[in-house]
């Protein structure tokens, strides 16, 4: 975000470090003290939108530095598809595929673009097709063992909906995981919006992390205070926030919404 940093706080979701990028996938998620133990133990399962999906492609990072990973789609399921580099990245012969969902693709055996991204058509396969999409899931999973990372939520809850601080307290990441969905969402509000923050966050506000005390709540008042006292936390009067504290606040909104790529999935009451 803005170099803004938490009281007891080892690190923050929104810093701009090298284990962050612009869709809230964090690379490693560990801080310096983690043992050496800990270092393979694959992050937990995530939500993805399209447009998060489309970042990695494979294609150099904005610094032109390094190569994003490569990830895929095989309906709703994401395959980090890096070790198959020179098949999936720029130049392969399947390079049209990278951050995209092209299990209809795959199913026809097609290189047509239209069926890209096609979540529609999923269920309108047929038997035939349904096999070969199958195949190509086996295949992932089991000869080419590509990391499962989680799934791909075509349709996301209307943005303009009103949460009350019910709704919120529902969605902390504890409950059962829905249907079509990697992990159970978490929602987090700030200023007038309500953000899902599985879409890449579950890291730091899944269960058992620094930030989890955010998710189901109201988080403006402690977001602009960089603060976890309690008293901030369960507050979500924010009139009497100082101007540096509302521009706090805004910053965190715009990294939300325009850095992680959180989707809005409805606003609060108020």
């Amino acid at each position: 975000m803005i170099g803004h940093k938490f009281v007891n706080s080892s690190s923050s979701p929104h810093n701009n470090n090298k284990n962050s990028n612009n869709n809230g996938v964090i690379n490693t998620g560990k801080t310096t003290d983690d043992s050496d133990s800990d270092d393979d133990e694959p992050d937990p399962p995530r939500n993805f939108t399209l447009r998060q999906l489309s970042y990695f492609d494979g294609q150099k990072d904005k610094d032109g530095e390094e190569d994003k990973p490569v990830y895929l789609s095989l309906g709703g399921t994401v395959f980090d598809v890096s070790g198959g580099y020179s098949f999936y990245g720029p130049g392969g012969p399947y390079e049209l595929f990278a951050g995209r969902e092209c299990g209809v693709s795959l199913a026809k055996m097609s290189f047509d673009e239209e069926y890209l991204d096609d979540f529609e058509s999923l269920k309108d396969l047929r038997h035939g097709e349904r096999i070969e999409l199958e195949n190509w899931v086996e295949k992932f999973t089991y000869y080419k063992s590509y990391p499962v990372l989680g799934k791909v939520v075509p349709t996301l809850p209307d943005s303009d909906r009103i949460l009350s601080k019910e709704d919120l307290a529902v969605h902390k990441g504890t409950e059962e995981i829905p249907e079509g969905y990697g992990a159970p969402p978490i929602y987090v509000g700030a200023g007038d919006k309500v953000f899902d923050v599985s879409f890449g966050g579950v890291l730091f506000y899944g269960p058992g992390c620094s930030y989890h005390r955010f998710a189901g709540v109201d988080a403006s008042r402690a977001l602009a205070k960089m603060s976890f006292d309690p008293a901030d936390v369960e507050n979500n009067d924010v009139s009497d926030l100082t101007d540096k504290q509302r521009k706090t606040m805004e910053d965190w909104i715009k990294t939300f919404h325009e850095r992680k790529n959180y989707p809005i999935v409805g606003r609060l009451e108020k």
